[in-house]
């Protein structure tokens, strides 16, 4: 019976370019990772390790995974469309009404889609 959702798998030619992005954009730190005979990081958010980058020694050749997007739920709309801005961010919001969300979608220095979702009724 499945607990919960563990972690992302993404591969890049840009390792310590996206650390750095996903280190200032959506505040995910590198930590423990096990020693793997590849380079690559574990991005944490508190305690657990949601995306696992991959290094690769050449740009991956997209094969199409099937995988649209990913997503976080978040508190703090109005701090995080301002950290975007300050940084140059390109972003779109998307109201979900039925689910009570607003959709804050970025993508990462690979092209890779994440939306951050906040609370409909959250200020903006």
């Amino acid at each position: 019976m499945l607990q919960s959702f563990d972690h992302v798998n993404v591969k890049t030619g840009r390792l310590e370019e996206m650390v750095a992005w996903y280190a200032d954009i959506l505040d995910l730190y590198a930590g423990w990772r096990p020693s793997f005979p590849f380079p690559g990081a574990w991005l944490y958010l508190g305690d657990h390790p949601y995306i696992h980058l991959v290094g690769m020694d050449t740009e991956p050749v997209s094969e199409d995974p099937k995988i649209e997007h990913y997503a976080f739920r978040a508190t703090g709309k109005t701090a995080f469309l301002e950290k975007l801005a300050a940084r140059g961010v390109v972003y779109q919001l998307s109201e979900v009404q039925d689910a009570g969300i607003v959709q804050v979608n970025i993508f990462d220095p690979d092209g890779n889609h994440i939306h951050i979702d906040f609370a409909l009724n959250e200020a903006a």
